[in-house]
């Protein structure tokens, strides 16, 4: 249990470093920079952003938690398989881009670089990046973390409540300690002019992240569903835009009113149609693998079945919202090298996809003790254990892998 806790902390430290964490990060980099030489205020937005991580995280797992009580198979990042929240968190990570360009300003003063504005509205907005963090962060899993993961997974709610607290607390504890300890933050550039062009310039991640999120909605839900969140996009735009000249012109109460009544309807229209159930379009193909390395649609059965005719079996357990996954197929799973290997060896390519709810994958990965994604398994020619390869692969370490599940030596 120690282990496991010690993991998780380790894993949330990571965690800040991972490409799908980085853009709503930035956001607490620019606050704490704004705050910089003012120790009560920094104090104070890394103390909220700390709530803000620890609440969602003990949320999330509380319900991740009791779905699995009531027989649920669901793991980490659970919430990311539905189109309904991606839907919902690319809405709000544009809303933030758009922030960060000046379209509009959260609240109705328009902060210059440099001032320092430590008011309710400041902490709750610390509150609220930290929050989303957390949820952005849970298709994410980091070196020491998966086996964290998977051990809390299946152990009494105590214990999982204290090592998703552990990794929390590794999570917030790169800026939470920034913010309380002065002489780290001296080490931070003053506050100035230029944080107007790094604030614009953080807005380009977030739409990075919002292209990957309705990519992502429309592996899940089709080609209707990406007409429907492109609509609200438009719409959640020029709303910002209206709201933002108002906000210049000293309007304080109609904005708030166009602003809230437009939201409604946005929510909505994204919530009518994705909650109906829009259904899936087509498959895209799969750029990556070549026509002589057809992947297989894994399931339990027919593992089964071609361990039976004794093949050997390279199982990736994916998921479009996994960054690290569709690294791995980029950058190792692609290559000429893996592939030679897979024909050379006659390893059947298997692929199980948990974009949307599996829950034979969280069966099969809670079995080999992994909380999230990737998980890449070799299974041997000869009937021997399967092993699992590193969540960051090499073609080096796939290749291997797979001459030594063939008996040969490498």
């Amino acid at each position: 249990m120690l282990t496991a806790i010690l993991s998780a902390f380790l894993g949330g430290i990571i965690l800040n470093f991972m490409p799908c964490v980085f853009p709503v990060i930035s956001l607490k980099a620019l606050g704490l920079l704004r705050h910089q030489g003012n120790t009560a205020s920094a104090r104070s937005e890394g103390l909220a952003f700390l709530a803000g991580v620890i609440v969602t995280m003990m949320a999330l797992v509380a319900i991740l938690l009791a779905a699995r009580a009531a027989g649920n198979a669901v793991g980490w990042g659970f919430q990311l398989q539905s189109p309904l929240v991606i839907a919902l968190l690319a809405l709000i990570i544009l809303a933030a881009a758009l922030n960060l360009l000046g379209v509009f300003e959260v609240g109705l003063t328009l902060q210059r670089a440099g001032e320092i504005d430590i008011g309710r509205s400041a902490l709750i907005r610390s509150a609220l990046t930290g929050a989303l963090s957390i949820i952005v962060a849970t298709p994410c899993s980091a070196p020491f973390m998966a086996s964290a993961i998977g051990y809390a997974l299946v152990q009494p709610p105590g214990v999982s409540l204290a090592i998703f607290f552990s990794l929390a607390l590794g999570f917030a504890a790169p800026f939470t300690l920034v913010s309380l300890f002065p002489q780290l933050a001296r080490r931070l550039p003053r506050p100035g002019a230029w944080m107007d062009v790094l604030k614009h310039g953080l807005a380009f991640p977030m739409f990075g992240a919002f292209a990957w999120l309705v990519w992502v909605l429309a592996q899940q839900a089709g080609t209707a569903a990406l007409a429907t969140i492109l609509a609200c996009s438009v719409v959640l735009s020029f709303t910002a835009w209206i709201y933002g000249m108002a906000q210049k012109r000293r309007f304080s109460e109609k904005p708030h009113k166009l602003l809230y009544a437009v939201t409604a309807v946005l929510l909505v229209a994204v919530i009518v149609p994705l909650a109906g159930g829009i259904q899936p379009g087509p498959s895209l193909p799969d750029e990556q693998t070549a026509s002589t390395v057809t992947p297989v649609k894994w399931s339990p059965q027919a593992v089964a079945e071609t361990r039976g005719q004794g093949k050997e079996i390279l199982v990736d357990f994916t998921a479009s919202w996994c960054i690290t996954c569709q690294v791995n197929q980029r950058t190792t799973l692609s290559t000429n090298a893996v592939k030679e290997a897979l024909l050379r060896t006659g390893t059947v390519y298997m692929v199980a996809d948990s974009t949307k709810f599996n829950p034979d994958i969280d069966d099969v990965m809670n079995e080999f003790g992994q909380g999230g994604l990737p998980l890449y398994v070799v299974y041997p020619a000869g009937g021997g254990s399967p092993k699992v390869l590193p969540q960051v692969l090499t073609p080096s370490i796939v290749v291997n892998a797979l001459n030594q599940a063939r008996g040969k030596k490498v």
